[in-house]
């Protein structure tokens, strides 16, 4: 009985880490956290975002707010939950693979300054999500809670499937967190439990949930693939380079697959 009391103490202290880790959300006695496994948890943390500004999005459709407000709201919010975390990935990583040397590709990725690049790769993902969620109308909740799942899977994928390139990197941790594909499993079948939660509601929805958990881990996997071959590896600013592009690119596969004759 102790065991399964320290068991259950120790689980919820590694999934306040990650949420302390992934969020600017506040959490209570952060200097007695360990971060070490905080990888192993972003899909559930994922979920968690997504149900946040899912209730966002609720209770602005329930003030009739028109729905490029409530989108551009949204994303707004999301990037305030993350704390900018995997956007700034995204814009480190663009400066980086704009530059035709790739033995100076990584260097280029550390300096803080955003370059030209970088911001048009940041402006291009914003009103990507952004144009996505306007265009989703139904299982909006769905749609939220998936795109941040997927995106932390996809993330969890390329930290267990490609090499780290810089072993002294602030991601370097991940990569002993990750240590098979076995810790892939409790954020994969989390996420298709998310999805078949849709037969509950209409059992006409099979291949509604085997083309969304399909698209899902395609992009994810796909996604972490291509920013592997252009650097051979990954390192922390792309494993939030996977999250936010597989987000994005979620959304715009749901513009389709979430249509009101979907």
């Amino acid at each position: 009985m102790i065991y399964k009391n320290l068991w259950g103490k120790q689980l919820l202290l590694s999934l306040a880490a990650s949420v302390a880790f992934y969020t600017s959300i506040p959490v209570p006695y952060v200097e007695m956290l360990d971060y070490s496994e905080v990888a192993r948890f972003a899909p559930q943390v994922g979920l968690m975002i997504g149900g946040i500004i899912a209730l966002l999005d609720a209770g602005m459709n329930y003030l009739s707010m028109p729905m490029l407000t409530r989108s551009a709201l949204v994303v707004a919010v999301w990037i305030a939950i993350t704390g900018g975390l995997h956007l700034d990935g995204v814009m480190d990583t663009a400066d980086g693979l704009a530059v035709g040397d790739k033995d100076r590709r990584l260097e280029v990725m550390a300096d803080s300054a955003t370059g030209a690049f970088g911001a048009m790769a940041g402006i291009a993902l914003l009103l990507l999500k952004t144009a996505a969620l306007t265009d989703i109308e139904g299982n909006r909740w769905l749609a939220l809670m998936a795109a941040c799942g997927w995106g932390r899977w996809g993330q969890q994928l390329a930290i267990a499937r490609y090499p780290y390139l810089k072993p002294t990197g602030k991601g370097a941790f991940h990569k002993a967190a990750i240590r098979s594909y076995k810790d892939l499993l409790p954020g994969l079948l989390l996420l298709v439990g998310l999805s078949c939660f849709q037969i509950l509601l209409d059992r006409k929805r099979l291949l509604f949930v085997l083309l969304i958990t399909l698209a899902g881990s395609a992009i994810a996997f796909l996604t972490g693939a291509w920013f592997a071959r252009k650097l051979g590896g990954h390192t922390g600013d792309t494993y939030g380079a996977v999250v936010e592009w597989t987000e994005a690119l979620f959304l715009c596969v749901l513009t389709v697959l979430l249509t009101p004759n979907s």
